[in-house]
């Protein structure tokens, strides 16, 4: 008796979980169908959504970003939502699918997060629900319909209790952290120049709520052109963002739209990691909606910036004009979209390069005739100008993921106490992995990718004239083999994919939900496979493929560590046996004549390790 008491007195108190009422907000101009022709504001309103009746609905007069909620008046903790469509069979049940719910404590919803996106189509003439576990209250709540819609929901509700409530936990729309990026006065961005304000929000169950303002334009090349929209996002002030290293002002979207995994970039990531670049950049698959649409699964990456934990050397000012304080540190793109951008310059040797940083606004003359110079030096004197190393362990993640647009982008830098430039960090991936119909089957071409891949102007005579070089060929081998021996193996990039693939379901299916493209070719693809599931299993193989592509390329055999052992029983010289040095390194059929020491002898299947 005493326990009904209490949750009728909370109930009557306002702190039970009802259904709440508020005035009705959101996107003013209606569609009168039966006169399509001007926007209505008597027809189909907003108000159709809160009335109570299935048969009437809001339809907006704009066909996207455009939605309907409620101002409660006050902060309220929101427990669940409910929907029913249009009553407009074979298209009303469908433009449910992927709308969004947000609460805010903005009216303009500035500050909007996102409470739960809804997967699936609905029936019509019945109200669907979903829980919502969200501990922050909200004043203002709406239903965001998804693209190209028209809002057409029949009825809303909002259910809940009065509370500011806390952020010790947020809705995210899948198992992945969610960016939301509301635009002022909800301009979208068009273009690679002009910086729209906006409000950033990253949301993450491990590290909470990250709300700034800051800017978004559009960023890339070629991947602009795509429905999806690859973004820059810029904080007004540097931020920590979910477990990236650096704290920066800079971030990048990536859309990876012809790429069907979503994961190219990050599988190359992995290589570059492996193959102990001094830098890989910080990414990783995030949900992203702009101004409450759902915009799909993206990759939340670093900017390719001068910073200690991203490009890490020196920082220059226009006042670095003389002495060593010119020498450096640079940061360079050798990119054949270099006459597009302001602060660039052709080599002698014909190669175009972009000045990353110093950036456009802060160089200054002198630091560019420097620059440039000594990129001239390298084309001209390698030897002396080019970090080998750095170079090598770049060209191997190009040739791994064999991507034929290795150079036609990529990034070198220079520091300030060393004459030489360093490759690196790799970048852009998308139709790498054997997705691009220009070299298609890839596994197919006997050579190295480096010998016809695209190039930017002529740097391709730079990279033929490198690697005819018979001591940077030894040390080609020598670099995989400590990376072979380092972790990069078939087994260990098939787990590294796999676990991808298992974090991403869940974003994967709403992103082509929103995105069906996996029956159709776009961009460079060869083939449209048809299922996330088989566009996933045919990197699977590919890496491994190439992997052992390369090691047969090298001559090397991969002998791990603990089948190295001395063989106890002496081989047996009569049959045929092949020598490797221990390192991997292919000897010969013969241990006569070779140098004392410990040799690895494949005899049939059997590995044995000798004294000679």
């Amino acid at each position: 008796m005493y326990l009904a008491l209490g949750l009728s007195l909370l109930a009557s108190a306002g702190v039970a979980d009802d259904k709440l009422t508020g005035t009705v907000i959101g996107t003013a101009q209606s569609v009168d169908y039966a006169n399509s022709s001007v926007p209505s504001t008597t027809v189909n309103t907003i108000a159709m959504a809160f009335d109570g009746d299935m048969e009437t609905f809001f339809a907006s007069w704009d066909r996207s970003y455009t939605w309907v909620g409620l101002d409660l008046g006050e902060p309220c903790i929101i427990s669940k939502v409910g929907w029913a469509p249009r009553n407009a069979p074979g298209f009303g049940d469908v433009r449910v699918k992927l709308a969004v719910f947000e609460g805010a404590n903005e009216p303009d919803f500035k500050d909007a997060v996102p409470l739960y996106i809804i997967r699936e189509t609905a029936t019509i003439g019945e109200m669907a629900y979903a829980d919502i576990n969200c501990s922050k209250g909200f004043r203002y709540v709406r239903y965001v319909g998804p693209s190209d819609a028209r809002c057409n929901i029949a009825e809303l509700e909002f259910y809940g209790h009065p509370g500011e409530g806390d952020e010790s936990h947020l809705a995210t729309l899948t198992n992945l952290p969610t960016v939301s990026v509301q635009t002022e006065n909800g301009e979208l961005p068009y273009d690679k120049e002009h910086q729209i304000p906006t409000q950033l929000v990253v949301i993450d169950k491990d590290y909470g709520l990250l709300s700034q303002p800051g800017t978004i334009r559009e960023r890339g090349n070629a991947s602009r052109g795509f429905p999806k929209k690859p973004y820059r996002i810029k904080f007004d002030k540097k931020q920590n963002v979910l477990d990236a290293p650096a704290k920066a002002k800079k971030w990048t979207l990536i859309n990876n739209y012809g790429d069907k995994t979503l994961m190219r970039n990050l599988i190359a990531f992995e290589f570059s990691r492996l193959l102990n670049l001094s830098y890989t950049p910080y990414a990783t698959p995030v949900d992203v909606v702009v101004n409450g649409e759902y915009k799909g699964c993206y990759q939340l990456c670093d900017q390719v910036e001068v910073n200690k934990n991203r490009v890490d050397i020196d920082e220059m000012t226009p006042e670095d004009n003389e002495g060593e304080n010119l020498y450096g540190g640079y940061l360079c793109e050798i990119d054949a979209y270099a006459d597009q951008e302001i602060s660039w310059f052709r080599s002698e040797g014909g190669t175009p390069v972009t000045i990353k940083s110093p950036d456009e606004e802060d160089i200054t003359e002198a630091q560019r005739n420097y620059i440039e110079r000594r990129f001239n030096l390298m084309e001209g004197n390698w030897q002396s100008y080019l970090d080998t190393n750095s170079f090598l362990r770049h060209l191997l993640v190009q040739e791994l993921s064999a991507n034929i647009d290795a150079y036609w982008s990529a990034f070198l830098y220079k520091k300030r106490d060393d004459p030489r430039f360093f490759f690196g960090p790799v970048w852009d991936f998308d139709i790498a992995f054997d997705n691009d119909l220009r070299i298609y089957p890839t596994l197919n071409h006997s050579g190295w990718l480096y010998t016809f891949c695209s190039y930017a102007g002529n740097f391709k005579s730079f990279v033929l004239q490198v690697m005819d070089n018979a001591d940077v060929k030894a040390q080609m081998y020598d670099i995989w083999d400590e990376t072979r021996h380092s972790g990069l193996t078939p087994e260990h990039m098939e787990a590294y994919i796999d676990s991808l693939a298992n974090l991403m379901d869940e974003s994967q299916k709403l992103n082509f939900a929103r995105w069906p493209i996996l029956d159709q070719t776009v961009h460079n693809n060869p083939v449209a496979r048809g299922s996330y599931e088989a566009e996933v299993n045919y990197v699977r193989r590919f890496v491994s493929d190439r992997i052992r592509w390369i090691d047969n390329k090298l001559n090397y055999v991969f002998i791990p560590d603990e089948d190295m052992h001395i063989a106890e029983n002496r081989v047996d010289f009569n049959l045929p046996y092949k020598v490797y040095a221990v390192d991997g390194r292919y000897c010969g059929n013969v241990l006569q004549g070779l140098p004392a020491g410990i040799y690895v002898i494949r005899q049939g299947n059997a590995t044995k390790k000798v004294k000679h």
